[in-house]
């Protein structure tokens, strides 16, 4: 059985400075600001987790009424990424993407969890 660790939640928001702000507010969130792909970023650092924030598109669609979080996904390590990937596709488990490699030492894809629920699973080796 493969060994999943967690890695990140990823939040889309309308508004990721002020979610950003809150959460450096309330939960005394480390904020970095970096760029990806051209552009803006914020990551969060919170009690060692990090919190990625991407703004979210007008075409997105509004978060839906409480108890839901707002949360777009979150993403488990795994050693062993192709094993994984086999063991879960032979369980069933529906993959919204197939693993790629979007840079040097980062392979990753996407699973639909319950209720609909993003789930990545991404393996990182030393470049």
């Amino acid at each position: 059985m493969p060994d999943y660790t967690f890695d990140h939640v990823h939040l889309r928001s309308p508004d990721p400075e002020a979610t950003a702000a809150w959460f450096a507010d309330k939960l005394g969130a480390q904020v970095i600001r970096s760029m990806q792909a051209g552009k803006p970023r914020i990551d969060l650092k919170v009690g060692g987790a990090d919190i990625f924030i991407i703004q979210a598109d007008a075409s997105a669609a509004a978060a839906p009424s409480a108890p839901y979080q707002g949360i777009d996904h979150f993403g488990l390590s795994v050693t062993g990424l192709d094993a994984a990937v086999a063991g879960l596709k032979a369980k069933g488990v529906q993959f919204t993407m197939e693993p790629i490699e979007p840079r040097p030492g980062i392979r990753i894809c996407f699973i639909r969890g319950p209720e609909n629920i993003s789930i990545e699973l991404l393996e990182r080796t030393p470049v």
